[in-house]
């Protein structure tokens, strides 16, 4: 009986994981949708979208190096947690945590190493237009 509780438990956990996902899908194509519906209806109405308004509804002011920044600062805070953590529960638990909290370390640094990439590649950019990195 025990088996089948686990077995549930660990099918509610990932249905709870792919019904988070599919809602952030499904939210990010509903703002995108609702961008694109009011640009239609400006240019409906006769109206000519300024430049400004343009490039916020497209999306072309966004700044990545900015989400990486934050990303790669959270997840450098977790490293000592995970340390503390490793202490708290014992002696046999220290060493693994503090490999992961080593990894989780290195994470927080290569996202803090894209940001700061990001932001001296849109730097550089002589083209006045910000260029999607692929």
């Amino acid at each position: 009986m025990e088996g089948g509780f686990l077995g549930m438990a660990a099918f509610g956990f990932w249905m709870f994981i792919a019904a988070v996902s599919v809602g952030g899908i499904w939210d990010g194509i509903r703002k995108r949708e609702a961008e694109h519906e009011t640009l239609r209806r400006i240019i409906e109405s006769g109206k000519q979208p300024d430049q400004q308004l343009m490039d916020k509804l497209l999306g072309y002011n966004k700044a990545p190096e900015r989400d990486l920044k934050v990303g790669g600062l959270i997840t450098m805070s977790v490293a000592p947690g995970l340390v503390v953590l490793g202490w708290l529960v014992g002696e046999d638990a220290l060493m693994p945590l503090f490999g992961v909290a080593g990894l989780v370390a290195f994470i927080a640094a290569g996202l803090l190493v894209a940001a700061n990439f990001m932001k001296k590649s849109r730097e550089s950019d002589t083209s006045g237009q910000n260029q999607v990195i692929r």
